[in-house]
């Protein structure tokens, strides 16, 4: 007992110390990001200022203790102005609340149901491109204000007031603003520990503090009192039931989305616990519950926060919690210096805030994934009608390109240099294929010969008696019809029972030839049986292949520059280029038989690669690649002497300093066995680290190591799991766990 209790101790005394370490700093910095930026939503929302400092306190406090993301920071957010800003113009303040509560309501049904996880089913680019349109109008809305006026109540009517108010614009509104604008794309720029202030501090610091020693004649921000005395209750509606019931369900959704999305994006910059999404939506409800209980904005995960949380160094969620502690205690003691603020400098701050969220990398990878249709019509939707019915028309048009793209099938035909007419067909065939197929299959001439390949991965009844009927017509007409099925859904299947989509292509790299060459084929073939397997694999290869790959290798027609000395066995079954994902240039291959480095330099053949591969062509890893059920460690097991062919005794001989490691209880070994590998296999893996350690001793490589140019490690390719194990001199590391079981696919 008292043991127990000494370790319940030395525990928290260490999670206090790391609190104070790191958590504390952190806390501090996120802190001055927040409350600038609490202040300029709420503007921008048109929101009490004090509401977004209140948001920020209870999503602090509340979100960070009851949250799943231990290093997310939730707070208002920007993403949210445009809506809460329609929903004050609407209802007012007061139902705004109100509506804020029923959202937090709807989070925390969501949170307790279990489908955090299908919230994040919204495409991505839906929500770049819904931030992105946000961004667009806070900036056209913000630049009246940094101008010295007033802005409109529309986005479109803010772009085209922008001649007037640019022709009515008051120095000092502009020069305050500029100088805001100026400091956020300057700071972040400075070298040095200066840059990890925040540029939103500093910019509107700077900014105040020109306003005021120059006396420049610009409105400030003008607080009613503290934040307690800022608290206020929800109205209560008399009506309009069906606008509130719609602004709860965008709030939730968008604040959810949004929160989710965060927590993603901070899982990705951090190596500490994983988000619970269900957690967070419990969170942020309850958050959003009493914020708008209390009077605050609505409440999301801030990414901006969360950024700064991370990179300032915090390690548990006191750090979001005591930024919230932080918050408070300023806005009950110190609120007064807000109120020296210019709105001319929180209209820079937001004009930035606004530009940052249109992200020039979102827009590449839109363009570049074929989706820039729907980044586009969802930022337009957004400026041009509302968040809401922008959002809802991006998912529809992306909706839609998904249906065409998984229904869509290619479908082309061509005449061959001896007559014959080839109809290829990929994708997925199905009865809204039908016009394409019939108008391809209209050109083909009547009484051609035709050779049909369907590469396809799914192929309903529709297409099946459109083809057979085709085919029963064309072979009247005195044509006749070779159809080749090399995907993974058929024509007979078709006919037999619902359709399926074929879960993986048969024919490829990846296949044998046993998987996707036919027998017809094969009988038709006039070359030697024993080559009819490779020529036909030749021949797919420049069918399907040649023209793919061919780009890659113009460049390398005088030169080969790897990245990797691989040398692997020379089992059929390891393929180095599949399981690496690798391509041509990529890899330096030898094989032999063990995969082994005779020692002090007894084999010509591999010390004459290794000297060429590394001081030569200059790969900068060296792997040595085992696998399970290799032959050479089953004769390695049962004696050299017994291999039957002299000169392959005489190379397992060299293998028999790995029998010896294995057998004196290598770590290797051990940690094969405590993983369920046969004794075969655990000298397999044992072989690599001893390959390994003699690579260490070798001239080249030990000094192309020493001198940093070159770094060695094992690998170990499992066949009946098809998974890749990492191997060093002392242990095996399971580079993919949840899919390697190996004690379930054969008994030790």
């Amino acid at each position: 007992m008292t043991t127990t209790v000494e370790k319940d101790v030395t525990e928290q005394k260490s999670r206090l110390g790391e609190i104070l370490k790191f958590d504390v700093s952190a806390s501090l910095v996120v802190f001055l990001v927040a409350v600038p930026l609490s202040i300029g939503i709420a503007v921008a929302s048109g929101a009490p200022v004090m509401a977004g400092l209140i948001a920020a306190v209870v999503g602090g406090i509340l979100a960070g203790a009851l949250g799943g993301s231990p290093l997310q920071v939730s707070g208002p957010a920007a993403g949210l102005t445009v809506v809460v800003a329609e929903l004050v113009n609407q209802f007012g303040w007061a139902l705004t609340c109100l509506i804020t509560v029923g959202a937090g309501a709807i989070q925390v049904l969501l949170g307790l149901s279990r489908i955090a996880r299908h919230a994040l089913a919204i495409s991505p680019v839906v929500v770049h491109a819904m931030l992105a349109g946000i961004g667009v109008t806070i900036a056209l809305q913000q630049i009246h204000v940094l101008l010295g006026g007033d802005s409109e109540s529309s986005a479109v009517e803010n772009l085209l007031a922008i001649p007037t108010s640019v022709a009515d614009g008051q120095w000092p509104s502009i020069l305050v603003g500029g100088i805001v604008i100026a400091l956020m794309l300057i700071w972040p720029r400075l070298p040095g520990k200066v840059s990890k202030i925040p540029a939103a501090l500093v910019a509107v610091v700077a900014a105040t503090a020109v306003s005021i020693s120059m006396n420049l004649d610009v409105e400030r921000i003008a607080l009613p009192g503290n934040l307690i005395e800022a608290l206020t209750l929800p109205g209560m509606p008399d009506g309009q039931w069906a606008g509130i019931a719609t602004g709860v369900l965008t709030i939730a959704l968008i604040a959810s989305v949004e929160s989710l999305l965060s927590a993603v994006a901070i899982d990705k910059m951090h190596t500490g616990p994983r988000t619970n999404f269900d957690r967070e939506l419990l969170g942020q409800g309850a958050a959003n519950m009493v914020s708008g209980a209390v009077g605050g904005l609505p409440i999301t995960g801030v990414i901006v926060r969360s950024a700064s949380n991370v990179k300032a160094g915090a390690k548990t969620r006191a750090s979001a919690i005591l930024h919230g502690v932080w918050i408070l205690i300023f806005s009950i003691l110190f609120i007064s210096v807000v109120e020296l603020v210019p709105f001319a400098a929180l209209a820079g701050l937001l004009v930035m805030i606004g530009v940052q969220l249109i992200k020039l990398a979102d827009i590449k990878i839109a363009n570049k994934t074929g989706d820039i249709a729907v980044y586009g019509v969802t930022v337009i939707g957004v400026v041009a009608l509302n968040l809401l019915e922008g959002v809802l028309i991006g998912l529809a048009l992306a909706v839609l390109l998904v249906l065409r793209r998984v229904v869509w099938a290619h479908v082309h035909a061509s005449e061959t240099v001896d007559g014959t007419w080839r109809v290829h067909m990929t994708g997925s065939l199905s009865f809204l294929s039908l016009p394409r197929l019939t108008h391809v299959l209209s050109s083909v001439p009547r009484g051609s010969k035709v050779r049909m390949e369907l590469a396809v991965d799914f192929l309903d009844h529709a297409v099946h008696e459109h083809l057979h009927e085709w085919v029963r017509q064309h072979e009247l007409g005195g044509g006749t019809v070779c159809i080749e099925e090399n995907g993974s859904a058929s024509l007979a299947a078709a006919a037999e029972g619902p359709p399926k989509r074929g879960t993986s292509a048969v024919r490829g790299s990846l296949a044998p030839w046993s998987a996707w060459q036919l027998k017809s084929d094969s009988d038709a073939d006039d070359n030697p049986p024993a080559l009819r397997p490779v020529l036909s694999g030749v021949a797919e290869y420049h069918r399907t292949h040649a023209d793919a790959i061919k780009p890659h290798l113009e460049g390398m027609e005088e030169f080969q520059d790897p990245d990797t000395f691989f040398l692997c066995c020379v089992d059929s079954r390891v393929m180095p280029n599949t399981i690496t994902s690798s391509g041509p240039g990529d890899l330096f291959t030898v094989r032999n038989v063990g995969n082994m480095v005779p020692a002090q330099g007894q084999d010509t053949s591999v010390e004459a690669a290794l000297a060429y591969g590394i001081e030569v062509v200059g790969t900068s890893s060296v792997v040595v690649c085992g696998h399970s059920g290799c032959g050479a460690m089953k004769a390695i097991l049962a004696g050299p002497e017994n291999a039957g062919d002299e000169r392959v005794t005489e190379w397992l001989e060299y293998g028999l300093a790995s029998l010896d490691a294995h057998r004196s209880g290598h770590p290797v070994g051990r940690a094969a066995a405590e993983l369920g590998f046969s004794e075969g296999d655990q000298l397999a893996m044992v072989n690599v680290a001893v390959q390994l350690q003699t690579l260490a001793r070798h001239r080249v490589v030990g000094r192309a190591s020493a001198e940093g140019r070159l770094r060695v490690t094992g690998l170990f390719f499992d066949i009946p799991s098809a998974r890749v194990l990492q191997i060093s001199t002392k242990e095996i590391t399971v580079l993919d766990a949840p899919a390697l079981d190996r004690a379930d696919l054969e008994p030790v």
